[in-house]
This record gives C-alpha cells, sequence and structure tokens, in this order.
C-alpha cells in the first residue's frame, strides 16, 4: 500500500468530527491493505510508530526538505526508515537521524510530510485512535465492533488483531482466548466521590482496599510463572517474590490480577516510588529484594485449570480465587449483599476509613454481578480516595527563575478529548522536590518540540498524577474550567496518555 493512501485517509478522518465518516473512512482504507501491511496502517492511523522512540528531536523540524511531487513511497519504506533511524547510536547520532528523516522526507509528498511528522512529534491530530481503528476494522470485515474490542483486549495489541483480520476475516477472531502466558489488558477503575455514592451507583458491590503498588498480572502454567505489568511488559526476573507467591496456589494453571507492595516495620504500605524503583531494578535483583522486599496481593482471577473465568460474574470470580489463594495474599474486601442495608452502609465506611488509617489510598468498590471487562474502564469499577486526584497530561512547562532558574517548572495540564486531543486545564508547579524537577527537566527535554525561552513544548506523552481540591470555572482555559489549588503527587510512567483521565471525567466532578 502507498503512504499516499494512508496520509490522504488521515487528512480527511482529521476533517470530519462525525465518529460515523471516521469509521467509513477508516474501514474503506483498510479493506486495501495486505495481511503483512495491517500492522503498520493501523498503527500510522492510530498515532503511533512501532519503533516507539526514534531519539528524533524537535530541533530536526527546524528545516526540512521540501515534498515530492508525486508519489512514490510504500508504507513498508516508511517502516524501514523509521527503523533504521531509531537504530542509530553512538557518536554523531543526532545528525545522522537528522539526514535519514531528511532522505524519507525528501521522498515524500505534502500529505505524506504531515503524516510522517505527526508521527514522530507523536501530534497526529486526527481523531483515529485505536477504539475508531477497532470499530473500522469491524466494519471492514462485517463483523461486530464488540467482538474487534473483546480481540483486541484478550491479544493486548491492536496491530495483531489487524493483521489476523486482514489474512482470514471475521473468523480469525475465534482464534483469540484467554491463553495462560499471554498477558490480556487490565480491567480499570472509574471515580467516585465516595463510598455511598460508589454503592448507591453499583448496588450489591465488594468494597477493597485500594492498594498504592504496581498492577501486576500473574500467569502460571505448571512451574512455569510469568508475570507481567498493566502496560503488558515482562518482569517475572525482577520479581522473585511474585514467583513464589503463584507456586503457592493450590492450582496449577492460573491468571491473576493483583498488585506488588511493600511494608515497613510497622506493616504500613511504604511510598510508591521505592516499589516502582525496585521494580524498575534489572541488575541486582537479589540485593533489591534484600532492601526492599515485595508483598504480592491478588484481587481476581481470570482463569483457573484451564477455564476462562473472564464473563463470570465477580462473586464467583473472587470464590475461586479464595479457593486456590492463601488468605494473606488476597486484597482486604468486605461484601455488600444488601445496600439499602444501613447498618451494612456505616461498616462499609468504617472499612474504608480503616484501609486510609492503615495507609492505603482508599477503595475500591466493584459490582458483585460484573464481568471481567479486560482493557475496558468500565463503570462496575469505581475507585474512592481521599482528594480528589487526575492522571494527566503534561503539555508544556515554564523555564523557572529564582532557585528553580534553568529547571522547568511550572507544568501545563491538560486531559484527554474523545478524539485523541488535550484540553488544557491549568498549571501547577507545587508539589515539586528538587529531585523531581530535575528528572522533569531532563525528561520533558526528551520531548520538546518547541522552546520559546519562556515555554517548553512538549509531546503529550508523559502522564502525572495532581491533586487539588475541586474542579471550578475558568474562561481562560478551553473546556471553561480549571483545577483549584493543583499539586502533583508523582509521575505515571507506568500510564500511557491514552489512559489518562478524560475531560467528561473533570466536568463530571465540576457539575
Amino acid at each position: 500500500m502507498l503512504l499516499s493512501d494512508v496520509a490522504g485517509a488521515s487528512r480527511e478522518i482529521a476533517a470530519t468530527t462525525a465518529r460515523s465518516q471516521k469509521v467509513a473512512l477508516l474501514a474503506e482504507l483498510f479493506r486495501g491493505m495486505a495481511p503483512e501491511e495491517a500492522p503498520l496502517v493501523v498503527s500510522y492511523l492510530s498515532g503511533r510508530l512501532p519503533q516507539r522512540r526514534t531519539g528524533i528531536g524537535w530541533t530536526a523540524f527546524r528545516q526540512i526538505p521540501p515534498p515530492a511531487a508525486t508519489a512514490s513511497l510504500t508504507v513498508a519504506d516508511a517502516d524501514a526508515a523509521f527503523g533504521r533511524i531509531a537504530a542509530v547510536a553512538g557518536k554523531g547520532a543526532q545528525a545522522e537521524r537528522k539526514r535519514l528523516l531528511d532522505a524519507l522526507l525528501t521522498a515524500a509528498t505534502a500529505d505524506e510530510h504531515r503524516l510522517l511528522l505527526g508521527l514522530v512529534s507523536g501530534e497526529l491530530r486526527q481523531g483515529a485512535l485505536d477504539a475508531l481503528a477497532a470499530e473500522g476494522l469491524a466494519a471492514a470485515v462485517g463483523a461486530e465492533p464488540s467482538a474487534v474490542r473483546r480481540a483486541v483486549m484478550l491479544a493486548g495489541r491492536l496491530d495483531t488483531v489487524a493483521r489476523a483480520l486482514a489474512a482470514e476475516g471475521v473468523t480469525a477472531l475465534d482464534a483469540f482466548r484467554l491463553d495462560v502466558g499471554r498477558p490480556v489488558l487490565p480491567m480499570l477503575a472509574k471515580t467516585a466521590k465516595d463510598v455511598d455514592e460508589a454503592v448507591e451507583l453499583l448496588g450489591a458491590c465488594a468494597v477493597e482496599e485500594k492498594l498504592d503498588g504496581i498492577r501486576v498480572q500473574v500467569h502460571r502454567d505448571g512451574n512455569e510463572v510469568r508475570v507481567f505489568t498493566r502496560t503488558l511488559d515482562e518482569i517475572t526476573d525482577r520479581l522473585p517474590e511474585v514467583v513464589a507467591a503463584a507456586r503457592e496456589l493450590t492450582t496449577d494453571r492460573a491468571v491473576l490480577d493483583g498488585e506488588v507492595i511493600a511494608l515497613d516495620e510497622q506493616g504500613r504500605p511504604r511510598p510508591f516510588q521505592e516499589i516502582a524503583g525496585r521494580v524498575g531494578s534489572r541488575l541486582d535483583v537479589a540485593g533489591a529484594q534484600a532492601s526492599l522486599p515485595l508483598v504480592p496481593v491478588f484481587f481476581d482471577l481470570l482463569s483457573a485449570d484451564g477455564h476462562d473465568l473472564l464473563d463470570l460474574p465477580a462473586r464467583e470470580r473472587h470464590a475461586r480465587l479464595a479457593r486456590i489463594t492463601p488468605e494473606p495474599r488476597r486484597v482486604g474486601r468486605l461484601e455488600v449483599r444488601d445496600p439499602t442495608d444501613e447498618q451494612l452502609r456505616e461498616e462499609v465506611r468504617r472499612f474504608a476509613a480503616s484501609a486510609l488509617e492503615r495507609g492505603h489510598e482508599g477503595v475500591v468498590v466493584k459490582a458483585l454481578d460484573a464481568p471481567y471487562n479486560a482493557g475496558r474502564r468500565g463503570a462496575s469499577w469505581l475507585k474512592v480516595k481521599p482528594v480528589h486526584t487526575l492522571d494527566l497530561v503534561v503539555l508544556a512547562a515554564e523555564w523557572g527563575h529564582g532557585r528553580r532558574t534553568g529547571k522547568l517548572s511550572n507544568l501545563h495540564l491538560g486531559a484527554r478529548r474523545s478524539d485523541g486531543t488535550f484540553a488544557m486545564l491549568g498549571k501547577t508547579f507545587k508539589g515539586l522536590t528538587d529531585a523531581l524537577l530535575t528528572w522533569q527537566t531532563e525528561r520533558l527535554g526528551e520531548l520538546a518540540t518547541e522552546d520559546d525561552g519562556f515555554v517548553v513544548r512538549v509531546r503529550p506523552e508523559l502522564v502525572v498524577e495532581v491533586a487539588f481540591d475541586s474542579v471550578q470555572r475558568s474562561p481562560r482555559y478551553p473546556e471553561g474550567v480549571t483545577l483549584r489549588f493543583a499539586r502533583v503527587v508523582r509521575y505515571r510512567e507506568d500510564k500511557a496518555a491514552a489512559e489518562a483521565d478524560t475531560v467528561e471525567s473533570v466536568l463530571a466532578l465540576h457539575r
């Protein structure tokens, strides 16, 4: 497939606001792609490069060659060029990357320039995100969108499903199932303001401690254990404690969802940053384990004894989890079978307060009749924290002054719109330690696209957790609201920008 076909579709998609028209444009393009091209076409129209990081800085865009008059590049040509760019290393790397990028752009038309530069910068603003791409794939092969979404959840990758559909059509969906050893996207939670609201919304539910650790998905097949993060990266070798815990199960074949935390001498949770540092340690795992032992805690069971449990209600999944997992390995939990029982509601409030007193983030309230919707932030899981927090995307940062001179300080914060763009909600420099200022200056420098000497604009990739008192009206910002007393809690490098909180969530808090 010619790259110009993809670039033309991208331009048309960006020009329409109608979701149905975007899906129709995607479907038309997808019908013409070969199986080997499918992963590239889908990735490009979802705004991603398969190479993820190319090492190209924003200065490479200052002077670019003029576009070609006629289209000649294929999607395979573009992928090969980006592969060569990403492989560059060593002395003179930036100059060599610039040379290779210019060679690619010299062969590209004006439409292709827009597509390629948007992919490199991470700012391909066209609204064709994974959800729309999945719907486009469904329309292209005559499948139900829900069936394609489920396949993507189970495969963990949209491009894998795209290749299969391009090769085999709708029958390819039958091959996507939950297999031990192949991770699936985790189920996510929305936010409720308090436990009373959450119980009122969900009815019969379970209230669980919300642990402030690293999410893990654990697969056991006989003596073999594999551990994956929420982004489906394998970290088995770094977590011997989790491997040992998986081998304690009374079944030898299972998939569990849980969290790893660390406890201090009094049995209280240690800070998230310490846990993240331990999980990220690759070299001296034994030494890291000795200095900061981790505690795996499980809260869901996705598969057991070769049976897929995703569609079972939560109460049944937990009952099976309890049969195979020792109690110390299960999250603290309280079931609410009758939400109208005021005595039980008071017990829920005490449970939530106790979780906070013991150092946990809060609670997660889960509907007892809900299936496990892998990869979805559904309404059947509601998290309750004592303060408002949002996971937002850093859009820019301002150079500091005074003791912060030379450091990127004041952050511009954005929430995710439904079309994949980001709406600025305000700024904050509060909560930033000297160490964090140093770190964010370096990290944002890697993501920079423009620096006018005052504000450094960056690719919208870095997620930061922000606490705030309330959402208030403000005509200064595009959605008419801003965050009151916003302060940085921590950076969430374990989250992608596509997982950041939405404008809709912010407006709901305001309402």
